[in-house]
């Protein structure tokens, strides 16, 4: 998702790694915003170094697959958990990824045991959770990508109110992570 949105096309020979860097300046209502991208590993052999790249956070966009049950149930089970023990109260965008799959009915029949993520449980994931937006996409086909990140940014650049609260700052610099079942994302 994120070599997606900074490059515009889907890369077909991306190797992970421990720690990727990828940066993009983008506009987002009128405001320019310079995007620093940090792609870093979810695996438990990372579970020490990964919170070191939370700190100073705005907002963290925290995506699953919709085509794996696993990936979603691991938003309760160890991203929630994980957030609230090393970055509480920083706001959330929740996304569930390869909509393009979830749609395709060739790879369904492919996988007659698989049950996808529904949009009525991402939904309702998101109210369990607290997220402020609850996003489908597809870097693949690049559906939704854009508006994920512009909707973590518009929560720095133009927080929600709360109740009874009046906005008095001018909009500050932003510094978004991103978790992508593996990855996080900074936003300068």
């Amino acid at each position: 998702m994120l070599i997606c949105y900074t490059s515009n096309k889907f890369p077909t020979d991306y190797i992970p790694t421990v720690f990727d860097n990828f940066s993009a300046n983008v506009v987002v209502e009128g405001i320019t915003v310079n995007l620093g991208l940090w792609d870093t590993a979810g695996q438990e052999d990372y579970n020490r170094l990964r919170p070191l790249s939370y700190r100073g956070a705005d907002v963290f966009v925290l995506a699953f697959s919709l085509v794996s049950r696993a990936s979603y149930e691991n938003v309760l089970k160890k991203w929630i958990p994980e957030l609230q023990h090393f970055a509480p109260g920083i706001p959330l965008v929740l996304v569930g990824t390869k909509l393009d799959l979830r749609e395709d009915r060739h790879y369904m029949a492919d996988h007659p045991a698989l049950v996808p993520v529904t949009t009525e449980q991402g939904e309702e994931l998101r109210k369990h959770i607290g997220a402020t937006y609850y996003i489908e996409c597809s870097s693949k086909t690049q559906q939704n990508v854009k508006a994920v990140f512009d909707a973590a940014i518009r929560m720095v650049i133009k927080p929600p109110l709360k109740q009874n609260e009046k906005r008095k700052k001018k909009p500050r610099g932003c510094f978004l992570n991103v978790l992508c079942g593996r990855n996080i994302v900074r936003l300068k």
